[in-house]
């Protein structure tokens, strides 16, 4: 019965945590103990000034270590430099130091930190370590849980270096902060009356970064619809749009599109003799 206990807790986990799954921020609360998520995350970026679409496909791993402990790595492809090819690959880690949970509620912190390395050619003033720039990306994210609405908000800094050979322009700023807040809210099922019921939730997230040196900044709106199937899988659907921007970028606006499937329990736990 051991895979059936495992199986309800994951069960619970998840839908507890349905409304925190954002589309572009990470919440505070990390992926299930013991779970693999495996996440093909897709983008159609509209270059500026152009009817051309940047299309990048970011295949993510991410393992639970334990219930405060999460790590992930992403490989960043795009045809972006003209052919459709691998430029580089990102290391994640999140760390849960505070939680506090009630009945129909809980509120959590968390510390994360990024490093990704990149090939690419550097083209635009904004900083990107996801699937952009080289470098590292350090902060803190809150998240609250109230019933069936989450809020959460993160405030992290970012640091870019060289690209490899191709070297980071010196009259563009290295560093920035960046900052989240994300809403999301459990539209669908009003009652839970089973494990298979197709999740609905809305999304709408604000992602805004100000580059330290010049005060550069820029701010996107992403309204997102997400599905959650049979209580591992999920798919987002979001657009995300620039409302405001000083920061040269060379595709602000665009689709996301992400499918993501999770193995809970996937390290087998040797069995005693009186099982």
């Amino acid at each position: 019965m051991k895979w059936l206990y495992s199986f309800l807790i994951f069960t619970i986990t998840f839908f507890s945590q349905a409304q925190e799954l954002f589309v572009v921020s990470d919440p505070a609360s990390n992926i299930p103990t013991n779970t693999l998520s495996l996440r093909m995350a897709n983008s159609f970026m509209e270059l500026v000034n152009s009817n051309k679409y940047n299309y990048n496909l970011n295949p993510e791993l991410t393992y639970g270590l334990n219930r405060n402990l999460m790590l992930r790595t992403t490989l960043f492809t795009s045809n972006r430099e003209g052919s459709y090819t691998f430029t580089g690959a990102g290391f994640y880690a999140k760390y849960r130091f505070f939680s506090s949970d009630d009945l129909n509620s809980h509120f959590r912190l968390a510390a994360f930190g990024r490093y990704s390395f990149n090939t690419a050619s550097v083209n635009q003033e904004a900083i990107e370590i996801m699937g952009m720039n080289t470098g590292f990306e350090t902060g803190i994210v809150a998240t609250k849980l109230i019933h069936k609405v989450a809020l959460s908000s993160t405030v992290s800094f970012e640091k870019a270096f060289d690209n490899g050979s191709n070297v980071f322009p010196d009259y563009l700023g290295d560093n920035a902060i960046n900052y989240t807040f994300s809403v999301g809210k459990l539209v669908y099922p009003k009652k839970y009356t089973s494990f298979k019921q197709t999740n609905i939730n809305l999304m709408l997230e604000f992602v805004g970064q100000t580059i330290n040196e010049n005060g550069h900044s820029y701010l996107d709106v992403v309204p997102a619809i997400q599905f959650i199937i049979n209580s591992q899988a999920r798919i987002d659907l979001a657009y995300n749009k620039q409302i405001m921007s000083s920061v040269n970028r060379i595709a602000p606006n665009g689709i996301l599109i992400n499918f993501e499937y999770n193995f809970y329990n996937v390290i087998k736990k040797k069995r005693s003799e009186t099982d």
